[in-house]
């Protein structure tokens, strides 16, 4: 049994150091009884398989601050279990809490009769995403923040690590060079139809 201890004790020393494949072989020691007592806490082998999954990620996560209790985490690991089984029922209950507060789904009309519509939308969003496309990433990121996430010119500098004056630049140059990309591709795409 010494020996036993001595072995498991340089095992977690050695995955607590950052080696995985100690820490594979804790993971494979200590799994099923892991999974056990999710499985009791969240009667469901799906849901246990998440919850023994989550403790094993925070045990290699926190590994520097498991506490070792006579020679071995799974106490550590137990009761880490305990917690994640807590916080997945809660988050299920919120997430059932908030689904049942919306109204019932109504009856879906016909969209046959939109189908021109959508293609000319859709369309228009692929010509948008691709003139986007083409912007510097400086000009993607103050578009992003300031246009489509409808931040405010200080909230997008404190973001972007610049002066206030330089967002508002910034802005004015990425609306003049995406304004420029999507008459290029509405001038070709033209071009493309009156060819046809």
């Amino acid at each position: 049994m010494g020996l036993e201890v001595i072995e498991a004790t340089s095992v977690w020393d050695r995955a607590r150091a950052g080696d995985p494949a100690a820490f594979g072989a804790v993971f494979d020691e200590h799994r099923d009884r892991v999974f056990g007592q999710a499985l009791r806490l969240t009667r469901s082998a799906h849901d246990a398989e998440d919850v023994t999954a989550l403790v094993f990620l925070e045990a290699w996560r926190r590994r520097a601050s498991v506490r070792v209790v006579d020679d071995s985490i799974i106490a550590w690991l137990l009761v880490t279990t305990n917690y994640v089984a807590k916080n997945a029922a809660r988050t299920a209950h919120r997430h059932r809490a908030a689904m049942a507060t919306l109204p019932p789904p109504e009856p879906s009309p016909d969209f046959s009769t939109d189908v021109d519509g959508r293609l000319d939308g859709e369309g228009r969003a692929a010509t948008a995403r691709a003139a986007f496309a083409r912007l510097s990433k400086n000009d993607q990121d103050v578009i992003t923040l300031c246009v489509i996430e409808e931040l405010t010119l200080p909230h997008a500098a404190r973001v972007l690590g610049v002066p206030v004056g330089t967002v508002k630049s910034r802005l004015s140059r990425a609306k003049q060079r995406l304004a420029e990309h999507l008459s290029t591709f509405t001038e070709s795409e033209s071009t493309m139809g009156g060819a046809r």
